[in-house]
């Protein structure tokens, strides 16, 4: 785990805020645009400091955490599929500890002391595109990419391409009146390697890597192109199934292969944490010489039965995990630093280096974080630096090599003025981060803001990209988020027609009006997730929308929670993942009068959609807010939570007149005390059991 004793509580916040930010992009870059900005490895490593940062300071564990993200969403030019059961991402292991610590939570999850076994099924993670494949009476019918997890694009045409070379089943005997199987296309290297010389012969493309060059074929919208192309496909798990076909993992891939699917030969069985182990390190010795690309090896949980229970956090399972293999270093020059100004104004430094190969990836830029990190790393122009395909930023300057430094070297000085608008620069006493105190005349915040507002995320409006938003900055067309669906208006009013702009014209300013007014209504969280509130990014913003519905009653509730009202902040606070530092700078954002103003103008423009809180079927505590406090004995805390929120419940922290349901145990303490105060509704668990339908 990444040291982070030398964080204060401020600094901690603010690098899991600035990681969050550029994971973000991270997955829009790899998921839905096939052009990847940075390696695995260095955005496993970001991950892997959120969660260092995460473990140390846990209020920062909302649901805002990109760890808890899946891809992306579906790219425009393919139909969508919803998938019937999500398709969920890995939580990543590092070394042999993590591997062993995911042993552990297992038998705490269920129960199981350590002499118990758990076995383990082991398979190499392939570096390509995960896939669904639906068969519908033994006959292929669709496929989809994973997207963001919920909903994919039909890519269905793609894929009958693998039917015709034989790497997929047009039809299947045996099968289950329906049948998704789960899988991932990848390109071999040899494969990879011919297609590039083909690609470079006829004056085309250049693929980066084979994991690059399969999700491009594969998402092709002319379907020859992908039949060109020399894509491969390795089956793994399931998804929707009519009936079961197996009871166990291992049982399911032999059933696959039966079936006439590809997978993977090096999957194993392993008895022991140990075995695991070795299987890994074993892989990992002959990774080079493997046919296609790996970058690590995943664990699953073998038993079915277990797996059902463990189930799933928000965006992955219980019960699996990726073991990633390191990172790799190579050695080059810090050719300049510059300055960046980011849209909450924080002022980040970046090593341009002189391009160096690592991994087979080119490097040419690094963060460097902050100011302190400078120092302490003492990192200058023309430094002679180690550079990482890992870290907690990307890429990672490790360290300066020692006795390269040229003689006339003088130590970096962070800019007292904002590069972008001169404005004076502030760091807070107690934090790493310097900031632009020019805040909404900065154009470098203005336009970073309006960016996010209008992304694919936030308010999706088609054609106001960056180049288009900082020309409709510069003429002076907008300058807040709610100046955008002002603008057909002052189109009309006789100023500078936006036709007349070059590069526009008539077709393309109908176009941007007709797409600004399809945004006019708009779902709550999307309203919410769109004001770019430090913290608050899609998960979180779910969450205060499904909580509050509204936006009068969320709209009111913030206003509370800033005016310092503890009723209002309590509750803020008892939604589940919104720790004190969440509700922190929400009553931060709100406290500024020059916010509430964009906010409500904004809101006046618009109309917002009122939340739907899910719904399970016809659960009996769907919508309903339940605490669980004291010991359990039917299942450990982790299960309760996990099966009430499989129903449609929310499961809050702390016990509030909203509170539907106090789970008590034997043990209860406090809440059970305020709960009885109350007057509110208190269960046993076997009256909960009950409830719930056991």
């Amino acid at each position: 785990m990444m040291d982070t004793s030398a964080l204060t509580p401020f600094e901690a916040r603010i690098e899991h805020a600035q990681l969050c930010e550029r994971i973000a992009r991270w997955d829009r870059a790899y998921h839905a645009e096939d052009a990847p900005e940075v390696d695995d490895a260095t955005y496993d490593a970001a991950k892997r400091r959120l969660k260092a940062i995460e473990a140390a300071f846990p209020e920062l564990a909302t649901a805002a955490s990109p760890t808890r993200a899946v891809g992306a969403a579906p790219a425009d030019g393919f139909g969508k599929v919803r998938h019937a059961v999500p398709m969920l991402s890995l939580e990543n292991a590092f070394d042999d500890q993590d591997v062993r610590d995911f042993d552990g939570r297992v038998r705490r999850f269920l129960g199981l002391g350590p002499d118990q076994p758990v076995a383990l099924v082991a398979e190499p993670k392939i570096d390509g595109l995960s896939i669904s494949l639906r068969y519908e009476n033994g006959r292929f019918v669709q496929g989809a990419t994973r997207g963001d997890g919920s909903e994919g694009e039909d890519v269905t045409a793609n894929l009958t391409t693998l039917v015709a070379r034989g790497r997929l089943p047009a039809t299947i005997t045996g099968a289950p009146a329906v049948l998704e199987v789960r899988g991932e296309v990848y390109m071999a290297k040899a494969d990879f390697l011919d297609l590039n010389r083909r690609q470079e012969a006829a004056g085309d493309k250049i693929f980066a890597n084979p994991r690059n060059a399969a999700a491009g074929s594969l998402r092709q919208l002319d379907s020859g192109v992908t039949a060109t192309r020399p894509l491969s496909l390795f089956a793994y798990a399931l998804g929707e199934v009519s009936e079961p076909v197996a009871d166990s993992h291992s049982a399911l891939l032999q059933r696959l292969r039966d079936w006439g699917f590809d997978v993977n030969p090096q999957a194993r069985r392993c008895e022991t944490v140990d075995d695991t182990l070795a299987v890994y390190h074993e892989i990992g010795e002959r990774r080079a010489a493997l046919p296609y690309d790996i970058d690590g090896v995943v664990y699953k949980v073998d038993r079915f039965d277990w797996q059902a229970r463990l189930g799933m956090r928000e965006n992955s399972p219980r019960w699996a995990i990726a073991h990633k293999f390191p990172a790799e270093q190579a050695t080059t020059v810090v050719e300049r630093i510059e300055i960046q100004v980011g849209r909450t104004g924080a002022l980040t430094p970046v090593a341009h280096l002189v391009p160096v190969n690592v991994g087979g990836v080119m490097v040419s830029r690094a963060t460097l974080h902050n100011e302190d990190e400078i120092a302490r790393k003492d990192v200058r122009e023309k430094d002679t630096v180690i550079v990482q395909r890992a870290g907690d930023v990307i890429p990672q300057v490790v360290a300066v090599v020692a006795g390269k430094r040229p003689e006339e070297s003088v130590p970096f000085a962070f800019p007292e003025l904002c590069p972008v608008c001169g404005s004076h620069t502030l760091r807070e006493a107690d934090g790493a981060i310097r900031r632009c105190a020019g805040g909404l005349s900065c154009s470098a915040q203005v336009k970073e803001r309006l960016r996010h507002f209008v992304s694919r995320d936030a308010f999706d409006i088609e054609g106001l990209g960056e180049e288009n938003v900082e020309t409709l900055l510069e003429g002076g067309w907008i300058a807040t988020p709610a100046d955008l669906f002002r603008l057909e208006q002052r189109n009309s009013a006789g100023l500078q027609r936006l036709q007349n702009l070059k590069g526009w014209g008539e077709k393309k300013v109908a176009k941007l009006f007709a797409a600004i007014a399809a945004r006019r209504t708009i779902a709550l969280e999307r309203f919410v997730f769109a004001l770019g509130i430090r913290q608050v990014g899609e998960a979180t913003a779910k969450r205060l929308a499904r909580h509050y519905v509204t936006f009068a009653h969320w709209r009111e509730a913030m206003a509370r929670v800033a005016a310092g009202d503890p009723e209002a902040q309590a509750e803020l606070t008892s939604i589940e993942d919104i720790g004190p530092s969440v509700a922190a700078d929400l009553s931060a954002f709100f406290a500024e009068e020059h916010n509430a103003e964009v906010v409500d103008d904004l809101a006046a423009q618009l109309t917002l959609q009122d939340a739907q809180a899910p719904v399970s079927g016809t659960s009996a505590v769907a919508g309903k807010a339940v605490v669980f406090t004291g010991e359990l004995t039917a299942m450990t805390r982790a299960e309760a939570k996990a099966r009430a929120e499989s129903l449609g419940a929310k499961v809050v922290g702390s016990v509030s007149k909203k509170t539907d349901y106090v789970v008590a145990g034997p043990g209860a303490g406090s809440k059970l005390a305020e709960a009885e105060k109350l007057g509110l509704t208190i269960l046993t668990e076997a009256e909960w059991l009950a409830l719930i339908g056991g």
